[in-house]
């Protein structure tokens, strides 16, 4: 049975959406944080040292931010979900009888004949009132549950990854038409990551590759147009 039910996750993209999110939010900062930031310096900079330097520290602290951003988020959304299930068991134990017929109208609006969604809805009780009131009525499973360390996680170290990307474009590449190079290598590293997460998520490639581009370009134009615009030589 476990193993049936691997195999049907397996055809479905769904549980993987709480971590995939923050990965693919964390790895798409990384990059247009960290090249943006090096686009600006740049822009107003005829040297590599300060380019670099405002380029580690932007990546060091856009990690440390994201990971600490994504579990305190989280952790709030934890804390809601856990209150909320408090006070459905406490509901629960002060008036089962209205609880009860809340589950079954919440199977009737599905779909369920009348006297079928109360019959479901007293067996479910019988089984597991809490749980399926905080499954149907909560909308609260293994699959949405928020897990603050996983989202932290993934977010930091996809950050990391995504911001080490410019970094190397500003180590390795001629100060000379630095900015170009930087803008055109994270719009290649934006595709690749919008092709990697919609293909790990199940969705369409190219609309995914379309939107995180589109505005990703858009930043890092903005940005370069306010390094460039203090018109002074770093």
């Amino acid at each position: 049975m476990e193993k049936e039910e691997d195999n049907y996750l397996a055809n479905h993209y769904i549980h993987k959406s709480n971590w995939l999110r923050a990965a693919v939010l964390g790895a798409n900062d990384g990059i247009l944080s960290t090249a943006s930031i090096a686009i600006g310096i740049t822009a107003a900079s005829t040297t590599r040292e300060p380019i670099v330097l405002a380029t580690v520290a932007g990546l060091v602290a856009g990690a440390l931010s994201m990971a600490a951003g994504e579990y305190v988020s989280v952790s709030s959304q934890t804390d809601i979900e856990n209150a909320d299930i408090e006070r459905e068991r406490q509901e629960l134990e002060d008036m089962p009888e209205i609880e009860l017929q809340r589950l079954a109208e919440i199977y009737e609006k599905r779909g369920l004949k009348k006297e079928t969604a109360l019959t479901v809805a007293k067996e479910l009780t019988e089984h597991d009132a809490l749980g399926a009131h905080v499954r149907d009525e909560l909308g609260i499973n293994e699959i949405s549950e928020a897990k603050p360390l996983q989202a932290a996680f993934a977010s930091g170290a996809a950050f990391i990854i995504g911001g080490v990307l410019p970094l190397l474009v500003v180590l390795f590449s001629a100060i000379n038409n630095l900015e170009y190079l930087l803008y055109g290598f994270s719009t290649i590293f934006l595709a690749i990551l919008g092709s990697i997460a919609a293909k790990a998520g199940g969705s369409s490639v190219i609309k995914a590759v379309i939107r995180i581009t589109f505005w990703g370009t858009i930043a890092m134009g903005l940005t370069a147009l306010v390094g460039s615009l203090f018109g002074v030589n770093v």
